[in-house]
């Protein structure tokens, strides 16, 4: 079923079905997610198995703001601080240490994560509503076209499903991933943001994905992160 957003009884019925490990749509201004209780390992189960995704592609993890970060990271470098500082909330996707015992599921059983605080009013709400991190990748089956809109997500899952109406995204592709695990931030995903921009909040330069495959250290060895496999 799809509800307004704007609708404070929706959030707090959209929240509930969080807490109670089930599965909820929900608009960012990129695209539309596929929400699950963080914590809740059979509760991303579900993502995957809705999706019909691997369960080892890592999910981005939704959060209300960046208090919320300590309870996911075991650290933060001073660049990626910046970098949350100046784009949080918005498009932006940072990956960092993950701590241990927390999240394994969503991490696709790494020992990093993806974090991100989205900007849409309709998304914050639901988050400080659930008072826990949201795993949503994009709610749209694997391989799929990444929706847009509250309709596109009930066309791909059914009326089962609640999904949050929160109107057109208003970016439309999916936010960059910075990787902040390796000592230096390395563009994963491209997005809205450009580099300039990235490495103007940063105040280092950004490698992109090919200098870092050419450079001194293995990608292979790199975190994996939600969006940058070829489907998802």
């Amino acid at each position: 079923m799809i509800l307004s957003g704007a609708d404070p009884n929706a959030i707090a019925e959209a929240a509930r079905r969080i807490r109670a490990g089930e599965l909820v749509g929900f608009p960012t201004e990129t695209v539309y997610g596929l929400g699950a209780d963080a914590s809740s390992d059979t509760a991303v189960a579900g993502i995957f198995e809705a999706k019909g995704r691997p369960s080892d592609h890592p999910l981005i993890v939704h959060v209300a703001d960046a208090a919320h970060v300590g309870a996911y990271a075991s650290s933060v470098p001073p660049f990626a601080a910046r970098l949350m500082k100046a784009f949080w909330p918005g498009p932006l996707t940072v990956i960092l240490p993950r701590k241990p015992g927390v999240a394994a599921a969503a991490a696709g059983g790494q020992d990093s994560i993806g974090l991100r605080c989205p900007s849409h009013p309709v998304a914050l709400a639901f988050l400080q509503a659930c008072d826990t991190g949201v795993a949503g990748p994009s709610a749209n089956r694997f391989g799929r076209v990444s929706p847009t809109t509250a309709q596109h997500v009930q066309q791909e899952f059914g009326d089962s499903l609640l999904v949050l109406d929160g109107g057109p995204c208003e970016v439309g592709i999916e936010s960059s991933i910075v990787d902040c695990t390796r000592g230096r931030p390395v563009l994963l995903r491209p997005g809205i943001l450009t580099r300039a921009q990235l490495e103007a909040a940063c105040g280092e330069a950004v490698l992109g994905k090919d200098e870092f495959e050419q450079g001194d250290v293995d990608l292979g060895d790199a975190p994996r992160a939600s969006g940058t496999l070829e489907a998802h």
